[in-house]
């Protein structure tokens, strides 16, 4: 029976590799996890996250912040690639201006 991608259970490797995941992020603790993909963010912020609407934030969780965007293969199936690209690039900078360093501008 075909269900909706909004019906679905989590991935199987997403629910047996969690509590690794948690461990990493309990050992290295980071000032950022930054989740590419709706996959990724589901599987830090639950299920219910809306990636669609909430791309490009910093949402606190625990002692890092969070910060989710589309999957880079979501540019390549755009029908403006140009355009998904520069969104694409702006949620890196967002995340990028965390540190200090210098961050790109433009897709080539």
């Amino acid at each position: 029976m075909w269900r909706s991608r909004m019906a679905r259970q989590p991935p199987e490797p997403v629910v047996a590799c969690a509590p690794w995941l948690d461990a990493e992020i309990h050992i290295v603790r980071p000032r950022l996890v930054a989740c590419l993909g709706s996959v990724a963010a589901k599987a830090i912020l639950g299920q219910s996250f809306p990636v669609t609407t909430q791309r490009g934030r910093f949402i606190s969780v625990r002692e890092y912040e969070v910060l989710a965007t589309v999957h880079p293969s979501a540019v390549l199936r755009a029908p403006d690639r140009a355009a998904a690209c520069s969104a694409f690039l702006a949620h890196l900078n967002t995340a990028r201006s965390m540190f200090p360093t210098n961050a790109p501008t433009a897709c080539t």
